[in-house]
């Protein structure tokens, strides 16, 4: 395989990170750009040095035969759509998240994917974060044993400061407290600590007066498949700095954040801190979109699949529509989800 060719789609904060991160690697090129502000997107393309071409049309774009790879960083609604499309035209897909704004679009994806199975990653982009990673390492060494209660929090102010804020505050594209963000959340619970066999969870607004079409606040337990317990929070509209906290309580030791506390630690008094780059800003350009792209480009090279791949990102998203569907009923919701 020679030079990997990227179709990104969009211009935007995100795309823009994926614009520079594949633009990095000597085996990697953007050939071209989808955008409907074609002025937009030559201004982000001359800013960044790229010379690819621009279209309006994804159809056009992901039918053509010197396109190798696709990043949807589309809107929400419109991926389920799109992915497909790529996968019948035999594209690699890079996908923002959420995958899906509903289960039937998330199905079709998976439904195309089993038919046309192309080489995925879906940007639960903190699973490449050095903390992530550390704490990660430090699970699969048996440093803590299993992780029988997960904590995990998603605070952020997600306000008019933001671009996405136009649109990520209504229901068509924002969807809810977690299918606009708290799915970070969901999927480190995942990550850290295994499936999840049972939601229950509620939501409230914060302000009366807030321009969220849905309540941009939620709380989510969980019922682990090890037995255990675990718990997301997901606030959009909070009064803090952000913070994506991170509490793991295992049978030999415990996780806070960047701080450990260990068996493999004799004579230990206190936890151990570990110096390392934390999940601690909202900014994307602190997000690790190079790592993310070089496990794509390394794992398509060497036939492995990704840190996170579709199939697997399918499943933090099930446990995210679970957490919608149990905050509108009022009821638990078991999982997985049936088709």
């Amino acid at each position: 395989m020679g030079t990997l060719r990227f179709a990104v789609v969009g211009t935007g904060w995100v795309a823009g990170e994926y614009l520079k991160a594949i633009s990095k690697r000597a085996d990697a090129e953007v050939v071209a750009v989808v955008s409907q502000n074609e002025e937009h997107a030559k201004s982000r393309l001359a800013e960044l040095g790229i010379g690819a071409r621009i279209s309006a049309s994804y159809e056009d774009t992901v039918k053509s035969s010197d396109v190798d790879a696709v990043v949807l960083c589309s809107m929400p609604g419109s991926r389920p759509e799109q992915a497909v499309l790529a996968a019948q035209h035999g594209k690699h897909l890079v996908i923002e998240k959420p995958l899906a704004m509903d289960r039937a679009g998330l199905w079709s994806m998976a439904n195309a994917l089993e038919k046309h199975p192309v080489h995925t990653v879906v940007s639960f982009v903190l699973r490449w974060n050095p903390s992530f990673a550390n704490t990660k390492a430090l699970i699969d060494d048996d440093a803590i044993g299993r992780v029988y209660m997960a904590q995990i929090d998603y605070w952020h102010h997600v306000g008019p400061q933001y671009g996405q804020y136009r649109w990520s505050k209504t229901l068509a594209q924002g969807g809810s407290s977690i299918l606009s963000a708290g799915c970070h959340a969901v999927d480190a619970v995942r990550y850290f600590a295994g499936d999840i066999t049972e939601v229950t969870a509620y939501s409230c607004r914060t302000w009366a007066d807030s321009d969220y079409e849905f309540d941009p606040n939620a709380i989510a337990i969980f019922k682990l498949k090890n037995g255990g317990v675990g718990k997301v929070s997901s606030s959009l509209e909070c009064k803090t700095p952000y913070k994506f906290n991170v509490h793991l309580l295992g049978e030999k030791g415990a996780i806070m954040n960047n701080q450990l506390f260990s068996h493999k630690l004799p004579g230990q008094k206190d936890y151990a801190v570990i110096p390392t780059i934390l999940p601690d800003s909202g900014d994307v350009s602190h997000h690790p979109f190079v790592e993310e792209i070089d496990d794509f480009v390394v794992s398509l090279r060497n036939g492995t699949t990704t840190r996170c791949d579709f199939f697997d990102a399918y499943k933090s998203m099930e446990v995210s529509f679970a957490i919608d569907e149990s905050i509108a009923t009022g009821k638990s919701v078991t999982l997985p989800l049936a088709k």
